[in-house]
């Protein structure tokens, strides 16, 4: 795992696994509820910023019915392994995501256990959809421990921000698999006011990613 600023290198090689989920899925947009208020804060135990893409970049999870499923997924597999989120973007072919780890000790260490459920989870349902069982869906995951306040709330933008960034819609309370929704609703104006303060243009993110129209 990398410390702060600039994304890691470290990464976990992921390929599709057993143990199905049949993940939520629907029309259009994420009805899980995440229950925690935004804290905007590092975490003692440890604040990460972490992108994870599909395997040659394949848009294995276009359309609104992939995008809950996958979506939902992350949000279960951070409650079941007792991440925080702070901030999270989903795409057809990719996803970041801002959490903090839990407060037990060794709890960071919980991560590439936590992405790689998600991942064997989430690869089998999609192959099931396309009838294409034990194909590689997910390549690799980058994570950077953020450890200076600075980064941590211009991750938080950069997230929340990101459906705007790769020109999805105009304003990011309208993508429904992100976060900025929740946020707008559930910080006061001044904290959202203050988290979209912070500048993203120079934020060193691994996001080389076209991304699928949902």
């Amino acid at each position: 795992m990398d410390s702060d600023g600039d994304l890691a290198k470290g990464s976990h090689g992921t390929a599709s696994g057993s143990a199905a989920k049949q993940s939520a899925a629907g029309g259009g947009a994420v009805h899980m509820s995440w229950p925690h208020a935004p804290t905007h804060r590092l975490s003692e135990q440890g604040t990460y910023f972490v992108t994870a893409g599909t395997y040659r970049k394949l848009h294995h999870f276009r359309g609104p019915e992939r995008l809950d499923g996958l979506c939902c997924g992350l949000l279960a597999a951070a409650r079941d392994f007792e991440w925080r989120l702070e901030a999270w973007a989903v795409f057809s072919n990719h996803y970041h995501f801002v959490g903090h780890s839990p407060k037990r000790e060794g709890g960071a260490e919980s991560l590439s256990r936590m992405l790689g459920r998600l991942h064997a989870q989430t690869a089998k349902w999609a192959n099931g959809l396309d009838h294409t069982p034990g194909r590689q869906v997910w390549h690799n995951s980058w994570e950077t421990r953020l450890t200076y306040e600075r980064s941590y709330l211009a991750r938080l933008h950069y997230t929340h921000q990101n459906a705007v960034q790769h020109g999805l819609v105009s304003v990011a309370s309208q993508y429904p698999w992100c976060s900025a929704a929740w946020f707008e609703r559930s910080a006061t104006p001044a904290q959202v006011a203050t988290i979209y303060s912070f500048k993203i243009d120079a934020v060193k993110v691994k996001d080389d990613y076209d991304v699928a129209p949902s």
